[in-house]
């Protein structure tokens, strides 16, 4: 199996998110919302859904991030 980088997604309060994204990065957000949900065992989520925790997930590991933050903190 698989061992994908988000766990279960949260429902969690909707908020409403206006953007416009490349056809191919749409699909992959689908197929992953796919893969996910034969992973987690549960109802395939909205792959609109995806993309808070993958920003989410995708900022904490960023250690980069995470040093220039902490110097701007610093500074």
């Amino acid at each position: 199996m698989t061992k994908l980088k988000l766990g279960p997604i949260a429902d969690d309060k909707p908020v409403k998110v206006s953007l416009e994204l490349p056809a191919s990065l749409h699909s992959d957000l689908i197929a992953y919302a796919d893969l996910l949900a034969r992973e987690t065992g549960q109802p395939a989520t909205d792959p609109v859904k995806l993309i808070v925790p993958m920003l989410v997930r995708f900022i904490s590991t960023d250690r980069g991030f995470a040093r220039a933050r902490k110097a701007v903190t610093r500074g």
